[in-house]
């Protein structure tokens, strides 16, 4: 009786399994997205409705609670590049057929002054620069090859597809709203991690997909907006001689190592240079 019991139990164990399987994979297959432009699959359980006001809520907190000086010589410069990125890309986007995908953007560019080498992008265009990452630019062109980047990551989803991937491997499947009910401080988290504020090993090779799908696109939107797209190379090459203290190898990075995305770079340059010679006839 015992091992009847016993195999009985194990069946529907097994079955349930299947079971539970076949819905996850039916809800990956339901909720799967494109990449704009290079048609990667994504996961999306997240709508932008529901993304974007939480992202537009937190840029807001940061600017408050930061010294932003967009006022100065250097803040135009953002400011300038920003806008002329994001009014090319929306011009790409439209010409390609994507235009949809801009829907809810409210594009803004702000600098901080931080002794921070780096810079961040909020779903729906709220981009951010540190001073400390303005040395390293050293011009404009410069500039632009860090906001097309950035730009870059907004316009491929990259925070919510990674905002969905926490949702499903926490087991929230029901949207942030649903999640925010069942577990708001999961749920608040996730979102803190799905924007670079806050780090997790399990999700690193993952980022540094992301981050070399933003170096794509990011060398293709800086040439459409009028700058020699082979600025970037150098701007990658300056960024690793200038990083105090040596790179973490980039199997603990959510950076993909400055020779990988050089290397990168460089393969997809001859079609940068084919946008950038478009732009310089118009």
């Amino acid at each position: 009786m015992a091992s009847f019991l016993d195999n009985f139990t194990k069946n529907i164990t097994n079955m349930l399994k299947k079971v539970v399987l076949l819905f996850v994979l039916g809800l990956f297959i339901y909720s799967c997205a494109r990449v704009p432009l290079t048609g990667r699959n994504q996961l999306s359980l997240v709508s932008n409705e529901e993304l974007l006001p939480l992202a537009y809520e937190q840029y807001e907190q940061v600017m408050a609670e930061s010294n932003v000086v967009t006022n100065t010589s250097d803040g135009q410069m953002v400011l300038r590049v920003g806008r002329r990125i994001a009014d090319a890309v929306e011009a790409y986007m439209k010409e390609q057929g994507y235009e949809k995908e801009l829907q809810g953007f409210a594009w803004e560019f702000n600098l901080i002054q931080e002794d921070i080498v780096n810079a961040w992008c909020m779903p729906g265009g709220k981009v951010a620069f540190y001073t400390g990452i303005i040395p390293i630019c050293q011009n404009e062109t410069g500039v632009a090859v860090v906001m097309g980047h950035e730009v870059a990551h907004a316009i491929a989803n990259h925070g919510r597809e990674r905002m969905s991937n926490g949702l499903m491997l926490n087991g929230l499947l029901g949207g942030v709203q649903v999640a925010m009910g069942q577990n708001p401080t999961l749920t608040q988290n996730l979102f803190l991690q799905a924007f670079g504020i806050g780090g997790q090993l399990g999700m690193l090779k993952f980022s540094r997909k992301h981050e070399l799908e933003a170096d794509q696109l990011g060398l293709n939107f800086m040439a459409l907006a009028g700058y020699d797209p082979r600025e970037a190379p150098e701007f990658w090459t300056r960024m690793s001689e200038g990083s105090s203290g040596g790179a973490p190898p980039e199997f603990l990075s959510t950076h993909p190592g400055p020779n990988r995305r050089i290397e990168q770079l460089n393969n997809q340059m001859p079609t940068a240079l084919e946008y950038y010679e478009r732009s310089r006839n118009r």
